[in-house]
């Protein structure tokens, strides 16, 4: 999505180290899915329980898309950006570029639910049997 190595407001509020994390993040969560829907379907689950894959495709939208963003929604709400090691957050005092951050957040928050709403509808409606 961007190229940036230093913190742009709205835009920009992770390095690579953190990327990573979002990145596996996205990873666990997708797997976590993968293996609710296997389950939910090999056991026969009603419809209204795999729903409930959406929680797991929330955790996995929210990481691959904060990494492909380079911007975490966690630190936006605290006002912290990192472009170093993990655990070596800064502030953000500026507030307009707090506001700034807190509307990428909103905008990553209800994508991630986007997609974790569809899917879960998707899993309701394929029918078992």
């Amino acid at each position: 999505m961007n190229q940036t190595a230093a913190y742009q407001p709205g835009v920009c509020n992770i390095g690579p180290a953190e990327i990573r994390r979002r990145r596996a993040s996205g990873w666990w969560g997708l797997a976590i899915a993968v293996v609710f829907l296997g389950i939910a379907f090999a056991l026969g689950w009603a419809a209204p329980w795999r729903l409930l894959v959406a929680l797991p495709v929330f955790l996995s939208a929210q990481g691959f898309l904060q990494a492909a963003f380079h911007f975490c929604v966690g630190f936006a709400s605290r006002g912290l950006y990192n472009f170093g090691d993990v655990g070596r957050e800064e502030s953000i005092q500026d507030a307009e570029f707090r506001r700034k951050d807190q509307r990428k957040a909103l905008f990553i928050s209800l994508l991630a639910f986007a997609i974790a709403a569809v899917v879960g509808v998707v899993a309701y409606l394929i029918p078992i049997g």
